[in-house]
């Protein structure tokens, strides 16, 4: 019989036992002289649930509940170790430690505002160790994003002693005139950068060489984004100093408003610069990430005006408006000189439409789809001539039943060592919802809901060929680094755990395999953290999780789970019932223990730091952007920056 603490009425504990393996549990009331021995003194809690009143629960003397301290931290994981090298002493503090990770199912607001208190009274360190710090996490970054600036302003300044020959136009105009046309310039120099970073193969294979060491190839994307910017502040400033141009020839003011409406709507290049400014505005008003992440239809149709908008683009410097002083004065340029700086970006661009195009026509099968909780489905595809894969890669993925134009980022959950590709996918938005439909997804959730009989089961409105995908790719992010670290730390919010279940299967492929070492690179320790809102999404890699546990007999893989939706008072009733004392999770069904809450991440980092002093920690997180600061940040608290002493390193899943 296991004696565990259990809730009742006003926060309080009864005596709970366990009568059978099953979920039944009978509770009782804790005698007076015995409460004070089932918990040791310390920092106390309060906490109310009215629920548990309705379950008719008897009333217990309190009961003192600490917080777990910082160095017990590792013990209350205990079980995420694997059983062939659990030390007896291990087991034995086992229900010891269970209280501790269940605290998070009782935590009261009045705990997380000391604990955020103290967390910010920890974070006054030496700055200059923190700039140091910062400057190696952000350093490549921070120096592309410095040197982008100088180039901008080193191209306005060349631009600036481009207007030479306009000696007249300067005399005329004055500074508006210089201030356009050198703006003018520097928008042409973005227009070589603003399609280069959006070339997945060619991103891919550059962050293969050693440019990637000074160069920040992950960050592709954020690259185009500041190209992008850099052309609408440029496409301002051409702007407000244009309008004024035809004004300067004026003598009186209301003939200066008139001399500028009259040049800015009847002349070429002001007809079209005011078409190519809108096609610009609406790109960037989609491009925004509160109306591109809800409306992606609206972002990805509206980005393809980047076609009209180049074609005026080059219509619009081909009229000769302002004629230099000496000759050649328009004579072959005037068919425009945008060409010449758009080729390049431009035709490595249409090079990866071309090549998309042609591995799209791969001869490509859909063998399996799986209904998965949570809105989640799992699509396996077979496909000849696919490049070699590597974990934590990705793929574009276009299913012509939904739209034959739209492509769209799915990290492949499978292995290198699978002859499939495997993608999850969650159904979210306008173009998963139309993928579930057409492969049938919806009846499933019927099939669950009604009762079905053979007939019903193979009928043909039931039975359909599955769709036929292309697919593009891999493609390389950043957590194929992760064997390159001594130490990794893979986190998960929810879906973002598929970019490490191609990792995790990727070990177990190896340490499966007797032949070879299981781990042959620099790593040493894994710790795996999932974080999840509801305990159906556990059930997605369940098995692989289980499958790792296994195999892992040496404890180079730590799983830990954690639950942060709110607990009903019977469901902690049950979890309390099956878990504290079992050998099993009662909810992942690992030896790994799930936790309840959310994770203490100044504790996690601590102790990893402790515990491999002076190593190289690699943390790879796909998820949420409010998490994703959180753990950049304490990447940042705990590297020192001092020789000897562990570092971390942060990345992030980017599409």
């Amino acid at each position: 019989m296991v004696l565990f603490p259990a809730f009742v009425q006003n926060g309080r504990f009864s005596l709970a036992h366990r009568r059978t393996p099953s979920s039944t549990a009978h509770l009782d009331s804790l005698p007076a002289h015995t409460a004070a021995t089932v918990l040791p003194t310390g920092s106390s809690f309060d906490t109310s649930y009215s629920e548990a009143g309705k379950l008719g629960l008897e009333p217990a003397p309190h009961v003192v509940v600490p917080l777990t301290p910082r160095s017990d931290f590792d013990s209350s994981l205990s079980r995420s170790t694997s059983r062939a090298v659990r030390r007896p002493e291990e087991v034995k503090r086992q229900n010891e430690t269970e209280q501790d990770r269940l605290q998070g199912l009782m935590r009261s607001a009045t705990i997380r505002r000391i604990e955020s208190r103290e967390e910010k009274a920890g974070e006054e360190g030496d700055r200059w160790l923190r700039a140091k710090v910062w400057l190696r996490q952000d350093g490549p970054s921070a120096l592309v994003l410095l040197v982008w600036l100088l180039l901008q302003l080193g191209f306005f300044a060349v631009g600036v002693v481009r207007v030479r020959n306009f000696s007249n136009a300067r005399a005329i105009f004055g500074s508006t005139y210089v201030i356009a046309r050198s703006a003018a310039f520097v928008l042409h120099i973005d227009v070589v950068f603003i399609l280069l970073p959006i070339c997945r193969n060619l991103v891919t294979l550059l962050r293969r060489t050693a440019l990637n060491k000074a160069i920040p190839f992950d960050e592709s994307v954020e690259f185009h984004k500041v190209v992008a910017w850099s052309l609408v502040f440029w496409t301002a400033v051409h702007l407000f100093n244009s309008w004024w141009l035809g004004a300067k020839l004026a003598t009186t003011a209301t003939a200066a408003l008139l001399l500028a409406l009259d040049t800015n709507f009847t002349t070429g290049p002001f007809l079209t610069g005011w078409i190519m400014l809108v096609l610009l505005g609406v790109m960037a008003f989609f491009a925004v990430e509160k109306r591109r992440r809800p409306h992606f239809q609206r972002f990805y149709w509206s980005h393809h005006l980047f076609i009209p908008f180049f074609v005026l683009w080059q219509f619009h410097g081909m009229f000769c408006m302002i004629k230099p002083d000496r000759p050649p004065y328009c004579s072959w340029t005037q068919i425009g000189v945008f060409w010449m700086y758009w080729i390049l970006g431009g035709l490595v661009y249409i090079g990866e439409r071309i090549l998309r195009e042609i591995r799209s026509r791969h001869r490509t099968y859909l063998s399996k789809v799986v209904v998965h909780p949570s809105n989640v489905i799992e699509l396996r595809i077979k496909k000849e001539k696919t490049p070699r894969v590597r974990p934590g890669q990705y793929i574009m993925i276009c299913c012509p039943s939904v739209s034959y134009w739209q492509w769209h980022p799915f990290t492949l959950t499978s292995a290198p060592e699978e002859d499939f590709l495997s993608v999850h996918i969650r159904v979210v938005g306008d173009w998963t919802r139309q993928l579930a439909i057409v492969l049938g997804c919806e009846q499933d959730k019927e099939l669950l809901s009604e009762e079905w009989t053979r007939e019903k089961l193979l009928s043909p409105s039931v039975i359909r060929p599955l769709p036929r995908v292309m697919v593009d790719g891999p493609f390389g992010t950043a957590t194929e680094d992760v064997l390159k670290y001594e130490v990794t730390v893979l986190v998960g919010a929810g879906i973002g755990v598929t970019p490490f279940a191609a990792i995790l299967k990727h070990i177990w492929y190896r340490l499966k395999d007797p032949d070879r070492d299981p781990l042959d690179q620099k790593l040493r320790k894994v710790y795996f953290f999932w974080i999840c809102r509801d305990a159906e999404s556990f059930e997605w890699f369940r098995d692989l999780l289980h499958s790792l546990e296994e195999q892992d007999v040496d404890g180079r893989i730590e799983i830990h789970t954690y639950l942060t939706a709110t607990i009903k008072a019977h469901d902690m009733l049950n979890i309390f019932a099956n878990d504290v004392g079992s050998d099993r999770d009662a909810i992942t069904q690992l030896r790994a223990p799930t936790h309840y809450g959310r994770p203490n991440w100044d504790r996690i980092f601590a102790s990893i730091a402790a515990e491999h002093p002076a190593s190289e920690v690699g943390v790879f997180f796909c998820g949420p952007k409010p998490l994703s600061t959180t753990l950049y940040k304490m990447c940042i608290k705990h590297t020192t920056g001092e020789a000897g002493r562990t570092r971390f390193t942060f990345s992030k899943e980017r599409f």
